[in-house]
Order: structure tokens, then sequence, then C-alpha cells
């Protein structure tokens, strides 16, 4: 099977990140498994959803890691003019949701290893897929633990998502936060004898743009981001039960994405301090008011050095002459900070067409994947790489 006919497979199971990655897993286990490579499936503590992780090629050695995530986006509220969970191949374009982001990469990946099983591998090739990297790159933590624990860790990790087939190096850290704002409910005629979380909740949305003022001002810089700084930004809001009724509770849940020069934990302590002192105020009125910031996901920036081997190992299957950073996250910075693997980004299509109604990724974009994992078997086959 080529990349393209295992594509149309990957499309048509709905792996959205709410639902199970299982049937998708298990049709890369059989598929495997019939060319004769065994799949170690680490399944999520609810039994719903799994991790695949299988070498092909010598087992007494560290090799090259190719990695994907197997869950997609949902398609609710979009307006799709082709079915999402079906391969449709017009133009030159392969549409499905995750043709882009990033079953195309995963495709590619599969095929290579249904080639690698034929061939005689001095370095050999590790496959790992992931579930829930569109939640917050939670599900690969499990297939980490594993890897930690093994006698061998990989040389080196090519993380496919889609950037048109440019090498990455880096991308920013994620630190996503809850800010919850209490007050006292009371009548709304009565309004100034109770504390309006919603108005809390305001005060501290302030904070948080006075944050990111001073951190277009101040902070560290990396000119390889289109946005250069780190930024703070705040994604939804929740309080409010009827209009006539002050609300006693407001929900702000907010992220810092932070390049590497800058802490998002000192940046978060920063506004747990302006927190204390909009609830400090408002205790005046309320002396229950509070500001209570609880931390619910993060994961680490990428920073893989311009000039490392590893770079230039994947720059040479690519026939790159330079390198970029994206702002988007990746399970990258896991790999790269847990196990201590380098780790590059590159894969096909681009992010601009992911999460959105009528995704691709192209013929083109799919080929020259196909022959940057042809000139990584080679090298496999070639070398003992170390």
């Amino acid at each position: 099977m080529d990349s393209i006919q295992i594509l149309e497979k990957l499309l048509a199971f709905p792996t959205v990140s709410r639902d199970s990655n299982l049937a998708l897993v298990n049709y890369v286990a059989d598929l495997l498994d019939a060319h004769g490579t065994a799949s170690q499936i680490i399944h999520s503590e609810d039994g719903h959803k799994a991790n695949l992780f299988a070498t092909i090629g010598p087992t007494d050695a560290s090799g090259i890691m190719l990695s994907g995530h197997t869950d997609v986006v949902p398609v609710d509220g979009q307006a799709w003019t082709l079915p999402p969970f079906e391969m449709t191949n017009r133009d030159g374009k392969l549409y499905g949701r995750g043709a882009a982001d990033m079953k195309g990469f995963v495709a590619c990946a599969l095929a290579a290893c249904l080639k690698a099983a034929k061939m005689t591998l001095k370095t050999p090739l590790h496959l790992a897929l992931s579930y829930d990297e569109e939640i917050g790159c939670i599900g690969v933590r499990s297939l980490i633990d594993m890897l930690q624990a093994a006698p061998h860790r990989p040389l080196l990790c090519i993380v496919g998502e889609p950037t048109d087939m440019q090498v990455a190096t880096g991308h920013k850290g994620k630190l996503a936060a809850r800010a919850l704002c209490k007050g006292r409910e009371g009548h709304s005629a009565l309004a100034p004898l109770a504390l309006n979380a919603i108005h809390l909740g305001c005060d501290f949305v302030a904070a948080l743009r006075r944050e990111q003022d001073r951190l277009v001002r101040d902070g560290a810089r990396d000119g390889d981001y289109d946005i250069s700084y780190t930024t703070v930004h705040v994604g939804k809001i929740n309080a409010g039960v009827a209009l006539n009724i002050v609300p006693n509770l407001c929900q702000v849940d907010f992220e810092i994405r932070n390049v590497a020069a800058d802490d998002p934990h000192e940046i978060l302590d920063r506004l747990r301090k302006e927190a204390a002192h909009i609830a400090s105020e408002a205790s005046t009125i309320a002396p229950e008011a509070a500001i209570d910031i609880d931390i619910t996901n993060t994961y680490p920036g990428l920073d893989t050095p311009a000039s490392s081997q590893a770079v230039a190992f994947v720059k040479s299957l690519t026939g790159a002459n330079n390198t970029i950073k994206m702002a988007f996250g990746t399970e990258g910075g896991l790999f790269s900070r847990d196990l201590g693997t380098p780790t590059v980004v590159c894969g096909p299509g681009s992010m601009a067409q992911g999460h959105k109604p009528d995704e691709f990724v192209s013929v083109e974009q799919m080929r020259r994947c196909d022959d940057m994992l042809e000139k990584l078997l080679k090298r496999l086959a070639d070398q003992q790489l170390a």
C-alpha cells in the first residue's frame, strides 16, 4: 500500500479527541502485523484510547522515531462542502478532517514502515502514535513513560506536524490555567451590597492585558517566530445564572505561550500576585472575595539548536538549507525534555489548512514526505547510527 491509499483508510476513522481512537490503532497494529511487525499498545486508564509503538529492525539498539498523533479536532459547526471523514481526491488535493493535521504524515510513516519491514536495517526505525494531542499533548505521556523505562531511547525524533516539509527546530511552550473569581451573590436591585464576580473577572482580565503589555515591552524576544514574544490569551469566560442575580462565581480560562527564554511559571506568579491584590481590594465589600488560579495543562516548548547534528541530519533528508520555528505546539517538547531525544518537526501540509472546513493536504506534499522517508530508510539500511 502506498501513503495515499493508507491515508484514505485513516481519514475514514472519526478520531475526534472526545471519542475513541481504538479502531484506528487496531487497524495500524493489524497492518503492521500483516507485514511481520509487532506493536505495543498502551491503553489509557479507562481503556477508551491508546498509544502505539513499533520497532522495525534491530531491537537492541537506538533508532530514529517517527511520531504522530491520531486524534483530530471536531467538525461541529463548520461548513464542510465535502464529507469530513471520507477522502476526496480532487485537483491534486486530498481532503478530509486530519488530512493536514496530521494523518497525512502518519500515512507516509506507515508506508515507510511497510517498506522497512522488507529491508534489513542496521539502525532501527520506530513508529510512535499518540492520542489526545489536540487537547494538550495529554495521551503521549504514558508512551514517554514506557520509553523512559526502555533499555534504549530513540536517537532522533521526527514529529510530522504540517510544516510544508520545512525543517522546524522550535515552538513555544504552553501553560493553560483557570482563574476562579469568587464574589457574593445578591439581588441585582441591591447590586452595590453584593460583589459581582464578573467584575472581579474583568479586573483580572485587565491584569492579564497589562502583563501582555509588559511582555511586549520588556519580555524576551525570539525573532524566528512570527510573534517574537510570549503571549497571554483569554479563551473563555463562564459566569452568571440570570440577569437579576449578582453572580458569585466567574471562571476565566487563559493561556501563556512562552518563548524559551521566558519562564511561564514566573509569569503566573506575577499574575497570582495581581489576583491577590484585586481580591484584597474587593474584600472590603465581601471578606470572602478571592481569585484562585489553577494550572489545567502545560507542555514545554521545543528549542533544538539549528546547528545540531539532528537538524543537519533531517535537512540532509529534505534538501533544506534553512530552518523555521512554529507558532503552534507539538509533542516534540516532551520528547526533547523528558527523553533527552533531539527532536525536529517536519511533515506534509500546512497548518493554515488545519482545523478548518475542507481541510486538505496536497499530493505533492505527500510525495515529498515519501521521498524524505525513502532517503531515511536508505540511511538506516546502510549505516548503524549512533
